[in-house]
């Protein structure tokens, strides 16, 4: 693949890890935090009520900043912890895979709870705009032509 090609990959990856982070911390923030507050504290996360608020809003503000690629570097930081924090208390019980198929209804698969898979998918794709920069069509790119 020809160089002039390869500062468009950071875009890709910025899009969808940008939206998954938003879409993950409006899910937990729209319903209300309480619901989630109650997982925290039922898997031992310490001070749950202030993570129950923390976390939505690192991935939301966290996946916009990923999502138009400002401050990518500073940015992923938080979200990889987040990441590590939610693998570790809860999905590494679960194993490694995020697709669990566990039965068959009227209505269609049922689903076991999901692995580590997808957390290690973001933290990889944080990881890589962090050694990559993000690319085109991003803030960090607009902020550093007008800087020179």
């Amino acid at each position: 693949m020809s160089k002039k090609y390869a500062q468009w990959a950071p875009l890709v990856l910025r899009l969808i890890i940008g939206f998954g982070f938003m879409q993950h911390g409006w899910a937990k923030l729209s319903r209300g935090t309480a619901g989630f507050e109650k997982l925290l504290v039922l898997t031992g996360v310490p001070f749950a009520h202030i993570s129950s608020w923390v976390a939505p809003l690192v991935e939301l503000l966290g996946g916009f900043a990923i999502f138009v690629g400002a401050f990518t570097f500073i940015v992923s930081m938080p979200l990889i912890i987040t990441m590590l924090v939610a693998m570790f208390t809860i999905q590494l019980n679960f194993g490694f895979s995020s697709v669990k198929t566990i039965g068959l209804s009227p209505t269609g698969p049922l689903f076991g709870p999901p692995g580590y898979e997808i957390n290690l998918l973001y933290i990889a794709g944080l990881i890589s705009l962090m050694l990559t920069g993000s690319g085109k069509l991003s803030m960090d790119n607009i902020l550093a032509r007008k800087k020179a």
